[in-house]
């Protein structure tokens, strides 16, 4: 038995929750998934796995032993990657992850820019709004948006973010221009589902409690794009990121209304995995994207506001 490979269809089996989902991974049968934990439990004598009808369920053995194997195969990877030359040259593929409008408007230029000058490198750039967990999703950086809490990752602040309220100026000439949280309930608004409920959104109220404005939504979309693009045909207020908008305030198509009413800015960060050395593709990125980040968020009208220099922090993310 090859006990690595074991190893490896046990880790897949749990991250994946099935025997199913561990073949699809590894792009094995389902009938060898099934037999290399049953000859890797017959050499442990042991049952890691208890099966019942919906999932399976990790025995103590199993929950030790695991953690075992996920620290024997991550040493076996660096110590591939050293010989492979992954900490001496700028070479192999590198996993990105990011929020959709930011990657399409900020990362692609800095990736196209990465790839010209390391021939030598691929990156899959992976944009979506969900928190990706970089360890179980093999991501070597992400761009997060807000607070971090405390974590073994590190991440390095490129700017902040606010959520801004907008309009066209055609529909604040027809309606007239919210001056105060409570005009919100008397006017037409476009909802992104991805950031606020669609009845109600959140704002900062007195001494930094949450304060919940009922909003009349007309309109409720998925995604920023569609909720910039509804607004800018007059159709109501948004509310979104500031980068997502920063084009269409700078050139007219929008405005901005209840500033003084916008809650604390959010942080922008670069995050990636703190243990153990990095390889070069990736420190080259970090070193690469921070600088250009910075200076494309300094943009004026881009309306997220450039970080200071950090010290690198470690934080813990949400999972």
């Amino acid at each position: 038995m090859d006990r690595l490979e074991a190893m490896s269809v046990f880790a897949a089996i749990v991250d994946g929750g099935s025997l199913s989902a561990a073949g699809r991974q590894l792009n094995v049968p389902l009938a060898t998934v099934s037999r290399k934990l049953a000859d890797l439990e017959a050499h442990l004598q042991t049952r890691l796995l208890t099966r019942s009808t919906r999932k399976l369920v990790l025995t103590d053995a199993g929950r030790d032993y695991l953690a075992a194997c996920r620290q024997i195969l991550e040493q076996v990877d660096e110590a591939e990657r050293a010989a492979s030359g992954a900490y001496a040259q700028v070479r192999g593929q590198l996993v990105i992850a990011a929020p959709i409008v930011f990657g399409r408007l900020h990362l692609v230029p800095v990736v196209a820019a990465f790839l010209e000058a390391h021939p030598e490198v691929d990156i899959q750039l992976r944009l979506g709004d969900r928190n990706v967990d970089l360890i179980e999703e093999h991501v070597d950086v992400a761009l997060r948006i807000g607070t971090l809490p405390d974590s073994n990752l590190v991440a390095t602040q490129v700017g902040e973010v606010r959520r801004v309220v907008c309009a066209s100026p055609a529909y604040l000439q027809r309606f007239g221009v919210p001056q105060s949280l409570d005009d919100l309930a008397t006017h037409r608004c476009i909802s992104f589902d991805g950031l606020d409920a669609a009845k109600a959104w959140v704002f900062a109220g007195d001494g930094g409690d949450r304060r919940p404005v009922a909003v009349r939504a007309r309109l409720t979309v998925s995604t920023a794009d569609a909720a910039i693009a509804a607004a800018e045909l007059g159709l109501g207020l948004t509310r979104v990121l500031s980068y997502q908008v920063a084009s269409a305030l700078a050139d007219g198509r929008l405005q901005a209304v209840l500033a003084d009413e916008a809650p604390p800015a959010m942080p922008a960060s670069l995050i990636y995995p703190g243990q153990g050395r990095l390889p070069m593709k990736t420190r080259a990125f970090i070193d690469d994207a921070v600088g250009q980040l910075r200076a494309r968020l300094q943009v004026p009208g881009s309306s997220l506001l450039p970080a200071a220099p950090v010290q690198r922090r470690r934080r813990r993310l949400h999972r």
